[in-house]
C-alpha cells in the first residue's frame, strides 16, 4: 500500500433499480459485472467519452466519502441545486487509512463553491487565509483554480478533481502537474476525471478508460485522447479536410 493512498477500492455494494437511468450507464454495467474498481496508485485518472459515467462515478465517490455534492471540503454544507445522482448510495469505499485533508473540486459548480467560501469570511475573518487571502471571485477562473490548489491543499489528503482542465491553459496544466507531484510527495492521493491529454501524462499514474464496453486500465499512449490529439497535431490540415469535406 502506498503511503499516500486513502481509497484502495470502489465497490458496488447493492443492486441498482433496473428502472433507474444509472442501471444502463457503462460504468454501472462494469461494476455490476466486476463488482469493484481497484485503486492502486496515488494518481488515478478516469478518462473517456461523454456519457460513459466517469464524472458520475467521481461524484459518487465524493458523496460516499462525505464531501458536499457541489464541491468543497467535508465540512462544506451548501446546496444551490440538487442534481447529483443516487450512485453514492450503492458504493462502498475500501479505505486504508484516514486523511488529514481533503477536497472535492468540480468545474461545473466551482462558482458556487467560491461563493460559499466568500460567505464563510462573513463569520470568520481568517477564512480566506486558506485560499490565498483573496476572494476566488476576484481572480480569473484559471487563477482561482490554482489559488485553491496552491493555498488550500495542504498534503496528507484525498483530492477528487472533476475536469480541472476546464479553466486552465496548457501552461497552467503543467503547473497543475507540478503542484500535484509536490502533494503526492506529501502523502496525498488524487482521483481525477479528465479529458486532458496533457494531464494524463502524469508519470506513473493509473489510467482507467471508460467506454461503452466498460472500464479498462490502459497506458497513456493507448488512450483515445492521446491518439486523436497526436493525429491532429501531426497533420491538422488533413484531419480538418476529412472533417469538413
Amino acid at each position: 500500500m502506498l503511503s499516500g493512498q486513502y481509497i484502495c477500492d470502489i465497490i458496488l455494494n447493492e443492486p441498482i433499480n433496473t428502472q433507474s437511468y444509472l442501471y444502463d450507464l457503462p460504468i454501472v454495467k462494469h461494476l455490476r459485472e466486476h463488482k469493484s474498481i481497484p485503486i492502486t496508485h496515488n494518481i488515478t485518472f478516469f478518462v473517456g467519452e461523454n456519457g460513459t459515467g466517469k464524472s458520475t462515478l467521481l461524484e459518487g465517490i465524493a458523496l460516499a466519502y462525505g464531501f458536499n455534492a457541489e464541491g468543497g471540503s467535508r465540512n462544506f454544507n451548501f446546496s444551490t441545486q440538487n442534481s447529483h445522482s443516487e450512485l453514492y448510495k450503492h458504493l462502498t469505499l475500501a479505505k486504508s487509512k484516514y486523511p488529514k485533508d481533503g477536497f472535492f473540486l468540480r468545474a461545473e459548480s466551482f462558482y458556487n463553491t467560491a461563493s460559499y467560501i466568500d460567505k464563510l469570511k462573513e463569520d470568520d475573518e481568517y477564512a480566506l487565509k486558506s485560499y490565498g487571502n483573496k476572494s476566488l471571485h476576484a481572480q480569473s477562473h484559471g487563477e482561482s483554480f490554482l489559488a485553491l490548489l496552491q493555498n488550500r491543499f495542504g498534503g496528507d489528503g484525498i483530492y477528487l478533481l472533476d475536469e480541472p482542465e476546464a479553466a486552465l491553459s496548457p501552461t497552467r496544466l503543467l503547473t497543475l502537474i507540478a503542484e500535484m507531484d509536490m502533494l503526492v510527495k506529501r502523502n496525498s492521493q488524487f482521483i481525477i476525471a479528465t479529458h486532458s491529454p496533457i494531464l494524463l501524462a502524469f508519470p506513473g499514474a493509473e489510467i482507467y478508460e471508460f467506454s461503452e464496453n466498460g472500464v479498462e486500465s490502459v497506458s497513456y499512449k493507448q488512450t483515445q485522447h492521446y491518439q486523436i490529439t497526436r493525429q491532429f497535431l501531426e497533420n491538422p490540415e488533413k484531419m480538418l479536410e476529412i472533417l469538413l469535406e
